[in-house]
């Protein structure tokens, strides 16, 4: 049995054929990347074996495809508390422990109550333990450590650690395209 067409999405890469971002991975749908073709807003790269039909054409859908025109990425990630999560690579900045984004929390470094300011260099992610345990305390207080220090992340920063998370589905025609932190085969 065929799968839907739903289950066809499109990598999109820029002008100069890198993803428009790793996490998450710059995907669009199948409507999107024919419309997209058909306004000659994109080159196509690969394509899957599935065709879509009109009463007039028929075209094989795109599987990655590239932008004609160069997209400049923003210069600084916007503070988000996803953002944020990237960062510290889903991880408590103070046990260590590596969680989905619903079981994290941010903690402030210098707790609001004592001055400390919501902005990327006092704030990390935390479980919901060491969160408690910490409260609103100063570090040397509270007998905890950081794994790291809080900075303002690059964009690219982002980007590279957004590579150490792959999707859960990845077609092999975007193999060429993405360079995940994986093991490679030895031959």
């Amino acid at each position: 049995m065929t799968p839907p067409v739903e289950s066809a999405p499109t990598l999109v890469l820029n002008a100069d054929f890198r993803p428009l971002s790793y996490f998450p991975l710059s995907l669009w749908s199948w409507q999107e990347s024919v419309k997209a073709v058909f306004l000659d807003r994109v080159q196509v790269l690969a394509e899957y074996d599935r065709e879509v039909r009109s009463p007039t054409r028929a075209m094989r859908l795109p599987s990655v495809i590239a932008l004609r025109d160069y997209v400049a990425p923003a210069r600084h990630p916007a503070f988000t508390r996803f953002n944020v999560f990237l960062r510290d690579r889903f991880a408590c900045q103070y046990c260590g422990s590596r969680l989905p984004p619903e079981d994290l929390t941010f903690d402030h470094v210098l707790p609001r109550s004592r001055g400390g300011r919501t902005g990327w260099t006092n704030v990390v992610a935390a479980c919901g333990r060491c969160n408690r345990a910490k409260g609103d305390r100063l570090l040397r207080d509270s007998g905890m450590r950081l794994q790291k220090l809080p900075v303002r992340p690059s964009v690219w920063r982002l980007q590279e650690n957004g590579r150490r998370f792959p999707p859960n589905f990845l077609h092999e025609s975007w193999s060429d395209f993405l360079y995940w932190d994986s093991e490679l085969e030895q031959g």
